[in-house]
């Protein structure tokens, strides 16, 4: 696809800096970008590029319009508009409808003649594929399950029974929605495992990372909220809720029953624990654990910022000491009263 430099600008409601007869056809990075080519300033530490990238476009904002030696769209937010361009320029592809003769799929099972199933994906009994699904090869869709109009199963997605998948979503390579949550009781030391009987519903145009598990309730479903954003590898275990919304990076795992509101954006490698829940529009700063309930919207953090492993060592030795410290003030104190 391409456009001319003003139609771009329209389509985002930019403000156009250059000639409006541009072509452009491709994005590039700041640094490596040519003619034909568009790219954006969302850092400033990219802004000493500006005045040597060779692209035919730069998507920026106003106060950086003076140090740019080309053709500009001036928005408020270049990453959002930069979305939008790339979009228009790499259109997703149509579904071309169709049904691998190799994928075994349960006469029982209802595939829209508009959706397409790749090879050895394996479609089991009840299971509902809407219009414009593409299921690529190697998944597995148990009984049950259903996929809401144009869903993009990317290979080797496993959904088990009963899970409702919405409109839009898509799943990337080797995630798992709808496995038995993490249920044992305990009798005299030994483990029984306790049925995992509820599902997971997930909302519309949410996308879930490659190798992200969602494991279904015990009794309830789990629940994913609409435009939830999910990284990869990431781990939501039985009867948690996400809110809409919400965005999570990579390596985040989040226990059983804990309900996270709306517009929440939590970091890679957060720890949350189990039957808690935590406000809408939380920030959780990569690293964080969380321990308790967060009632209140802002920006949370737990992890220690990275010193010299000298100066670590020498912090550590303080913190063991803290514990007796804290019983000598109170020692203190109660000789002052």
């Amino acid at each position: 696809m391409e456009f001319t430099l003003e139609e771009l600008a329209k389509q985002v409601g930019g403000e156009l800096s250059g000639e409006p007869s541009t072509i452009i056809n491709r994005v590039a990075t700041i640094k490596r970008a040519g003619s034909g080519q568009i790219t954006f300033l969302a850092s400033r530490s990219f802004r000493k590029f500006l005045n040597s990238t060779q692209a035919s476009a730069v998507i920026l904002k106003k106060d950086d319009l003076a140090l740019c030696q080309t053709n500009a769209i001036v928005v408020d937010n270049p990453l959002l508009a930069y979305a939008q361009i790339a979009s228009l320029l790499y259109p997703r592809k149509a579904t071309e409808a169709f049904i691998h003769p190799t994928a075994v799929i349960h006469s029982d099972a209802r595939v829209d003649k508009l959706a397409s199933i790749g090879a050895y994906t394996v479609i089991e009994k009840g299971a509902i594929i809407n219009e414009g699904c593409q299921v690529a090869s190697h998944c597995f869709i148990g009984e049950r399950v259903t996929l809401g109009k144009d869903v993009q199963l990317h290979n080797n997605v496993s959904i088990q029974r009963c899970c409702d998948i919405g409109d839009r979503t898509i799943i990337h390579p080797g995630a798992v929605i709808g496995a038995d949550g993490f249920g044992n009781a305990n009798n005299h030391g030994k483990w029984v495992k306790i049925p995992q009987l509820g599902a997971v519903t997930i909302g519309t145009d949410v996308e879930i990372g490659s190798n992200t598990t969602i494991d279904c309730g015990a009794i309830e479903n789990t629940i994913i909220g609409n435009g939830v954003r999910l990284d990869n590898l990431i781990q939501i275990a039985h009867n948690v809720e996400i809110g809409d919304h919400t965005a999570i990076a990579a390596m985040t795992a989040v226990a059983g029953s804990t309900i996270i509101g709306q517009y929440c954006m939590i970091g890679g490698t957060v720890a949350i624990s189990g039957h808690l829940s935590i406000a809408d529009h939380v920030t959780l700063t990569g690293r964080t654990t969380v321990l308790q309930s967060i009632k209140t919207s802002g920006v949370y953090s737990s992890c220690a910022p990275l010193v010299e492993n000298s100066k670590w060592h020498k912090n550590y030795i303080q913190m063991r000491k803290i514990d007796e410290l804290a019983k000598r003030i109170k020692q203190l104190e109660k000789l002052n009263q």
